[in-house]
């Protein structure tokens, strides 16, 4: 048994740099899925944490401990299964693509589904709502005008995580708040400064592509095969918008999401036995296994088969071994080490909001969890923004620039991991295109060194030059 001391910088950097390694090569060299790099990273990290004096018991009760805070969420990822396969085979999500493609046109289709998400996890708090529901449909609408499903899931991501990042309702405002030790409220107008330009400039960027989408690719005979083919295989009524209406209302209501959407995947299964004529079997199996859709259109085919607790295990186990690593990177103290090289490059209330907001987006990556890319660095920098008399919710509101937004395009991070299995699109693919959550940091950062948006407890301590170079210890 080794002593137990504090990890020096290059020993936290140790499994960081394997996991990399592992992943890299799995991807590039072995074209294997990205599961057993995260446990031979964990392997990496078990061993590492030993060699600081950290024993068996302690390791593992990290990684108990990591996945306990996601208990929630990987149940709620097991029901989300079971409402897309109910919710296909009721036909609520072919009817949801049915209507989509008469209203909605591909010059107006991104700004148009942008706006939609972003309304959904607005007023519901929830990103995963969001992009479970009217995602999904708009996904099958995007195959339908043939626009690229990876600049459609990046669509969907950024009106997603607008309202997930600004609700009042949402997890991520909450915590970052908690974790800023700030009023929630404060916290949100903050957060407007930032990410109403971002949201702006990602909403203009959709508008000049899909100017030229409106050229590309677009067939109306293809969308009115689908639809077609999509009555013939299903009875299409608006009544079949009952049920996500229904779940969007609970989430408003702030109803439990594990009672909220367990009940809406009951009611996709109860609406295909009345409006589609299945048998309750059929429903049993459609949210065990999924829907497999066989109607010889390939492009519909492709959008139906989906759904079912089974499919929902490959992410699952992959959210556990992530957490598992970033169980063990917490306990050893292994990214509190790595936290101390960045807190000690802030020379000024720029640098400081920068290295908040890329600390945050590295603890994405590093500890593979949203709320601890919150919680971790907010407890780091807390006392140097009250060093600066920086009010907190310049903290809070960088937190959520980087670590709120970055979660959904880290390949093994339990958000990007959840997003690009019920979008169909692996992460890297949409990373490119969701504008919102790449331009947000940057905006948060440019205003950093203006001095636009940044508040003191202070009045007076607004005339602090916000570039000079500040003595922080």
């Amino acid at each position: 048994m080794y002593p137990k001391r504090r990890p020096h910088y290059w020993e936290a950097l140790i499994p960081v740099l394997s996991l990399t390694l592992f992943l890299l090569l799995s991807e590039f060299v072995f074209d294997l899925e990205p599961h057993i790099p995260l446990v031979l990273g964990c392997i990496v990290a078990a061993i590492t944490a030993v060699k600081v004096g950290f024993n068996y018991e302690e390791i593992t009760a990290g990684i108990s401990e990591s996945v306990y805070r996601a208990i929630e969420a990987l149940i709620i990822i097991m029901i989300v299964g079971m409402l897309i396969g109910t919710w296909v085979l009721s036909g609520i999500i072919p009817a949801m693509v049915y209507y989509g493609l008469d209203l909605i046109g591909p010059k107006v289709f991104l700004i148009t589904g942008c706006t939609i998400c972003a309304v959904v996890s607005l007023t519901t708090g929830s990103s995963w709502t969001s992009s479970g529901t009217v995602g999904i449909a708009l996904m099958g609408i995007a195959a339908g005008l043939n626009i690229n499903p990876a600049l459609s899931a990046g669509m969907v991501i950024s009106g997603a995580y607008f309202g997930d990042k600004l609700s009042p309702f949402s997890d991520s405002t909450n915590v970052a708040a908690a974790a800023a030790e700030t009023n929630l409220y404060s916290h949100v107008s903050s957060m407007l400064y930032t990410t109403i330009p971002s949201f702006i400039i990602a909403l203009i960027i959709y508008g000049f592509i899909g100017l030229n989408l409106s050229n590309e690719g677009y067939n109306p005979t293809r969308v009115k095969t689908i639809q077609s083919v999509l009555t013939s295989n299903f009875s299409i009524s608006p009544l079949l918008m009952i049920p996500p209406i229904y779940v969007i209302l609970a989430a408003i209501k702030k109803c439990p999401p594990i009672p909220s959407l367990l009940s809406g995947a009951l009611l996709g299964g109860l609406w295909a036995i009345l409006f589609q004529g299945v048998s309750l079997q059929k429903v049993l199996y459609a949210m065990h296994y999924g829907f497999k859709s066989n109607t010889g259109l390939d492009v519909v085919d492709k959008l139906l088969s989906r759904g079912g607790v089974d499919s929902m295990m490959w992410t699952i186990s992959l959210i556990m071994f992530a957490l598992a690593f970033g169980g063990i990177m917490e306990k050893a103290k292994f990214s509190e080490v790595l936290l101390e090289g960045f807190i000690s490059r802030v020379k000024s209330v720029g640098s400081l909001i920068t290295v908040t907001i890329i600390t945050a987006i590295i603890s994405d990556f590093i500890l593979t969890d949203q709320y601890l890319s919150l919680i971790v660095p907010g407890r780091a920098y807390a006392p140097l923004y009250d060093k600066l008399n920086l009010d907190r919710r310049v903290l809070s509101r960088s937190l959520e620039d980087g670590g709120t937004l970055w979660s959904p395009l880290c390949p093994w991070n339990g958000c990007g991991i959840y997003q690009s299995a019920t979008l169909g699109v692996s992460t890297f693919s949409y990373l490119p295109y969701a504008f919102f959550n790449l331009v947000n940091p940057l905006v948060s950062i440019i205003m950093a060194y203006i001095g636009w948006g940044i508040f003191y407890v202070d009045d007076l301590e607004q005339e602090i030059y916000l570039n000079e170079d500040i003595d922080i210890f």
